[in-house]
C-alpha cells in the first residue's frame, strides 16, 4: 500500500494515537466494521466528505491527509465546521480488559484496551470528572455491590479523583492484593475508614487504616444491560 494512500495514513494515525477501528466507526456514525473495511478491503473507495472532516478534526490533521482537499482555514475554523456532525466532539474513553475483582492490577495505562466508548464533553462535565485522560471503563465482576452495581455492569472510573480527595462514595481500590469495587465511608476524625460491600452476604472491612488501602479511582457512572 502506498504510504501516501489515505487508507495507509488513517491506519497509521489509529496505531499512533492508540485508537481502534470500531470506536472510530461509531464516532462517524457507521457500523463497527466500517473503518476496517475501508482500510483493508478498499470499501468504500473513499471516505464520505463529512466522515473525512470529522476524522481529520479528531486527529488534528489536514483533510488532504485522508484524501480530501487541503483546507487553508485555521484549525479552529475547521473544528467549528466539523461540529455539524453530532459525534465530532466525543471523547473516546478506553474500555479496559479488566474486571473489578480480577486480582492484583492497577489502572495505570498498561492494561490492554479492549475498545473505546464515546462520551460528550458536556456530559463528562455534568459527571464532574476531571482530566479525560484519567478516565477508564472497566467491568464489574460478582454481586458483592448489589443493588448499586451488578455483575457485568460497566463503570466509569476517574483516576484523577482518588486518595487525595477521598470522601464517602464508591471506589475501585486494591485491598488484600485484590482489585475491588467497594463503598468507602470515612469514620469520625478521618483516621480510619470502612470498606463496605452493599450486599450483606459479603464481608466489609471496618476501621481500615488509609495506608492499608490503595485507592485507584472514584466510580462516577455505571451502565447496565437490561435483559
Amino acid at each position: 500500500m502506498d504510504p501516501l494512500d489515505p487508507r495507509a495514513a488513517l491506519d497509521a494515525l489509529i496505531r499512533e494515537r492508540g485508537g481502534d477501528y470500531a470506536s472510530l466507526s461509531r464516532l462517524i456514525g457507521r457500523n463497527p466494521a466500517y473503518i476496517q473495511q475501508f482500510i483493508h478491503r478498499g470499501s468504500p473507495r473513499k471516505l464520505d466528505e463529512e466522515d473525512r472532516r470529522v476524522l481529520a478534526t479528531f486527529f488534528g490533521v489536514d483533510e488532504a491527509v485522508l484524501g480530501g482537499r487541503s483546507d487553508p482555514a485555521p484549525r479552529a475554523v475547521r473544528a467549528e465546521k466539523a461540529r455539524r456532525h453530532p459525534a465530532a466532539d466525543l471523547v473516546l474513553i478506553p474500555r479496559l480488559a479488566l474486571g473489578a475483582s480480577a486480582g492484583a492490577g492497577a489502572l495505570d495505562g498498561d492494561e490492554r484496551v479492549q475498545s473505546r466508548v464515546g462520551f460528550h464533553p458536556a456530559y463528562l462535565r455534568e459527571l464532574r470528572t476531571g482530566d479525560p485522560a484519567a478516565l477508564s471503563l472497566i467491568r464489574v465482576e460478582g454481586d458483592s455491590m448489589v443493588p448499586a452495581l451488578s455483575n457485568g455492569d460497566e463503570i466509569l472510573v476517574d483516576r484523577g479523583d482518588a486518595a487525595e480527595r477521598l470522601r464517602d462514595g464508591i471506589y475501585v481500590l486494591r485491598l488484600e492484593d485484590a482489585l475491588m469495587v467497594k463503598r468507602i465511608a470515612l469514620n469520625p476524625a478521618g483516621r480510619t475508614l470502612t470498606v463496605r460491600s452493599d450486599n450483606p452476604a459479603y464481608p466489609s472491612w471496618p476501621e481500615c487504616r488509609p495506608g492499608d488501602v490503595t485507592i485507584i479511582g472514584r466510580v462516577v457512572w455505571a451502565s447496565r444491560r437490561i435483559d
